[in-house]
Order: C-alpha cells, then sequence, then structure tokens
C-alpha cells in the first residue's frame, strides 16, 4: 500500500472520530436558548380558560405554569418577575371586537385575586407554577373577565422572556364552574318565535355559576355576545326533589320578569345524572347530564316598540369526564 493511501486512511480515521465524539456529546450542548414562557395556551379569541371551583366561602388557587425552555434542564436558579398586561388586552379587544367596546373583555378587578409579582425556578428544575388565589363569591359572570398577565423582561434579569407573544403572555379567561356547570348541546333545545312550527336550535349553550347548585343560561338564542344579554338571564336551581327514581325537579325564574315576562311552561322541569365507568380506560367515569326545560319569555329589545314572544321547550345535555387517577377532585375534571 503507498504512501499516500495511507496517509488518506488514517485521515479519515481521525475526521470520523471527532464526528463520533462529536455527535456522542451533542446532547450535553444548549441547542435551543433557555427562556422564560408561560404554558397558557390561547384559544382562536386570544385567552386561555381558566377553569375555578366555585367556592363563596374562601379562596381557590390556581396554578399558572412557567417553563424555562431549551433542550437541557435550567442551568441556574432564576427569579422570573410577572406582571399585568393591560396593553395587550386592549389589542387583543380591538383586533376580536374592533370599537364594540360593550363586546370587550374586562380586566379582573384586583379584590378578586391575589398572586406573587416573582417565581423562582432552581437550577436542575424547568418548570414551576405561579399560586393565583382567586376569591370570585359574587363575580358577575355576565361580563368576560380576563387576568392579563406577561413575563417582565429586562437585561438586569437572570433570563430572557420568550419574545413569541403566545408565550411571554397569559390572557387568562376566568371561569368559575360548580357541579353543573359547562357546555350544553342544544340539538334537541328548541326555540319557537310566535307560534311557528318550526323550531330555531343552537349546536351548544354554554351555563354560567350563581352558586354550588344553581346556574344561568340565555334564554333563547342569546348568549354572551349579546348587548342586552343581562335582561334574558334563566336561573336553574337543582334540587333534591324527587319526580321519580331518575329525575329531579329543576327549579327556574328570571331576575327580571317584569320586563322580559318570564314564565314557566306547562310541564315540569327536571334533571338526570348517569354516571358510567369507560370500559378500555377504568379510571375515568363519565358523567351525563341532561336538563328538561320548559318556558317562555318575550324580547322586548330586538324591535323597538314590539314585544316577540318565545317558546322554549326540550333538553340540554353535557358529557363531563372525570379522571379518577388525579387525587385532588376540582382537577380531575378534562375539559
Amino acid at each position: 500500500m503507498n504512501k499516500y493511501l495511507i496517509r488518506s486512511l488514517l485521515a479519515f480515521t481521525v475526521a470520523m472520530g471527532l464526528i463520533f465524539i462529536s455527535c456522542n456529546d451533542s446532547w450535553k450542548v444548549e441547542q435551543f436558548e433557555q427562556m422564560a414562557s408561560f404554558k397558557a395556551e390561547p384559544n382562536t379569541q386570544g385567552v386561555t380558560w381558566a377553569y375555578v371551583r366555585y367556592n363563596p366561602e374562601g379562596k381557590v388557587r390556581y396554578e399558572l405554569p412557567v417553563i424555562i425552555s431549551g433542550s437541557t434542564n435550567n442551568s441556574k436558579d432564576r427569579i422570573v418577575h410577572i406582571g399585568l398586561d393591560p396593553d395587550t388586552l386592549a389589542i387583543l379587544n380591538h383586533e376580536q371586537y374592533g370599537d364594540r367596546q360593550e363586546l370587550y373583555f374586562k380586566q379582573l378587578d384586583p379584590k378578586y385575586y391575589s398572586m406573587p409579582s416573582t417565581i423562582e425556578i432552581p437550577a436542575g428544575q424547568s418548570t414551576a407554577t405561579i399560586p393565583i388565589d382567586f376569591t370570585l363569591g359574587d363575580l358577575d359572570q355576565s361580563d368576560k373577565w380576563v387576568l392579563p398577565l406577561q413575563i417582565i423582561d429586562s437585561s438586569a434579569y437572570d433570563y430572557k422572556a420568550n419574545p413569541n407573544k403566545t408565550y411571554r403572555r397569559a390572557m387568562l379567561r376566568i371561569n368559575p364552574f360548580n357541579d353543573y356547570s359547562g357546555t350544553y348541546g342544544g340539538t334537541l333545545y328548541k326555540i319557537y318565535l310566535g307560534d311557528d312550527t318550526d323550531p330555531l336550535t343552537i349546536n351548544t349553550h354554554r351555563t354560567f355559576v350563581v352558586d354550588d347548585s344553581t346556574i344561568f343560561i340565555y334564554a333563547g338564542t342569546r348568549d354572551i355576545d349579546y348587548l342586552d344579554r343581562k335582561n334574558y338571564k334563566v336561573f336553574m336551581k337543582f334540587t333534591n326533589d324527587s319526580i321519580d327514581i331518575q329525575k329531579r325537579k329543576l327549579e327556574l325564574w328570571s331576575d327580571n320578569q317584569e320586563y322580559n315576562n318570564f314564565k314557566l311552561g306547562s310541564n315540569q322541569s327536571y334533571y338526570t345524572i348517569e354516571e358510567e365507568q369507560d370500559p378500555k380506560q377504568p379510571y375515568m367515569i363519565h358523567k351525563y347530564y341532561t336538563l328538561y326545560v320548559d318556558y317562555q319569555f318575550e324580547d322586548y329589545n330586538t324591535v323597538p316598540g314590539q314585544r316577540l314572544k318565545y317558546r322554549v321547550n326540550g333538553t340540554l345535555t353535557m358529557q363531563r369526564d372525570l379522571n379518577t387517577l388525579i387525587p385532588d377532585e376540582d382537577q380531575q375534571i378534562q375539559w
């Protein structure tokens, strides 16, 4: 073998060895910049639903995760600074609703929450949670409350905030819940105008907490984006009064009966709750809620000088899935 070929083989062997060593140690080197981010994925409206168990007598804690990104563990102790972000909330409102300020998300009043201004993430850990304590007993859910938060950036701090706005900011849409609140399917919830025999239907209806055993829904086709929605609340109280083995009475009323002429229909409103274990995942429990309602009301806002009469009857249905492997009952719900 000539000297030229020997030298070429030696050079190739050394090069391959260096490449192997480099590849073997590459996992030790940070592949991405370590930055502070919220774990709060926004929905199409730019907000993140924050589900908080309704508790009229005390505080309820919500844990908002903060993550140090990167391909390796956090390399040092870091103090991440958290602050309010009303400017981004203002931009979000304008993007979603233009100049229709009556539809805007509202910033949650400080009397309803408390939280630290900093959170420590120790070296070797990449995640921590910000404890936000809510006291929401008298919060009016007719308005769309948001707690706008941001990770504050400064050259004096020992971290860099993620420049991506959906990671650096968290627009928490506050949603208290009880055992009965949530989004119900409405394909069998029939809304009749006057003497019409062809009903209007809406696929989903969101309900809101009043207290531990009471929710409210907006009458007919109205939802939270109607300007006059506060005039058309229908309250539903889940009683223990039995109608038969499965059915229990559902009490209905309005807090604006003087103007919307709310009346109960001829049929008794009731609810049922059924529960079953998932056949493939036995730790999952499925609860099925069925509400049958029958009421009437008058729309006195849509057409000036006229009152539109509506009849509403039929069923609302909701499925709530519970993961029993999670010890905290409030966190078992799979939203």
